[in-house]
């Protein structure tokens, strides 16, 4: 018979085992580390100098000190002492520094998102991933301009190079004095995603293009009609597709 538990290592009570606490103690002891389990981070490679009772750490590499070997595996204190809780295929932890709950799967460490292939709200999401590690993402950024002055302001974003752009949508979040309209576009086609805008707050616009690729990092520029800008916030979302390329050999 086995001396411990085919999947997580827990020691058994033997038969005539003297000090049979000691035994029951350590199960007890490993049990409270792997039940409802979360680690500090899983970017640590060498044991912390001042470990706190109950701390855990996912060990990264290259493992150091008394977690060499622990790669992967989880690093748990209790009692003055390190414990080490081997990763099992479909462990779940939950990463407080990540703020992620991962599972182990496939020999590795992946949050959730990415183990169920589930869809996640990000400013770029992978939403295809190829073999070589290629990528197809969708992705979108944000700026809020405030206090609009002069014939025309051009966002700090920008339609990334080599990326394909859906649209760009605005919305006016405080009233635009002195113009009395604006456009929305990039050097060169001022009105691209929509020309004579509304100036009144709440006032907003879905700019859709055909898909469109951009060869350079390319701002949003807000053009006024009327007379120039003398005050107002408008904020600017881009709309892309991203393309990854394969990973390196």
């Amino acid at each position: 018979m086995s001396e411990t538990t085919s999947r997580l290592a827990l020691p058994y009570i033997m038969a005539a085992q003297a000090q049979k606490h000691v035994t029951h103690n350590e199960a007890l002891r490993l049990l409270d580390g792997l039940i409802q389990m979360g680690v500090l981070n899983a970017t640590s490679a060498a044991p912390p100098s001042s470990p706190g009772e109950g701390d855990a750490y996912i060990v990264s590499s290259p493992a150091t000190d008394v977690w060499t070997g622990w790669e992967k595996d989880v690093a748990f204190y209790t009692d003055g002492s390190w414990f080490r809780l081997p990763a099992i295929v479909g462990m779940r932890i939950w990463d407080a520094d990540a703020e992620t709950l991962l599972v182990y799967i496939t020999g590795s460490w992946k949050s959730l998102s990415d183990a169920l292939s589930l869809l996640k709200s990000a400013p770029l999401v992978h939403v295809a991933r190829g073999t070589l590690g290629a990528t197809t993402g969708l992705g979108v950024l944000e700026e809020t301009l405030s206090d609009l002055s002069g014939s025309s302001v051009a966002t700090t974003i920008a339609i990334p190079d080599r990326s394909i752009c859906l649209g760009v949508s605005t919305r006016t979040v405080s009233a635009i004095t002195g113009a009395t309209s604006y456009d929305c576009g990039i050097d060169g086609e001022l009105s691209k995603f929509g020309g004579s805008l509304g100036v009144a707050a709440g006032s907003t616009n879905k700019g859709i293009i055909g898909p469109q690729g951009f060869y350079a990092d390319t701002p949003i520029r807000l053009t006024a009609n009327g007379s120039d800008f003398t005050g107002g916030t408008v904020s600017v979302a881009i709309h892309y597709l991203s393309i990854g390329v394969p990973d390196a050999p």
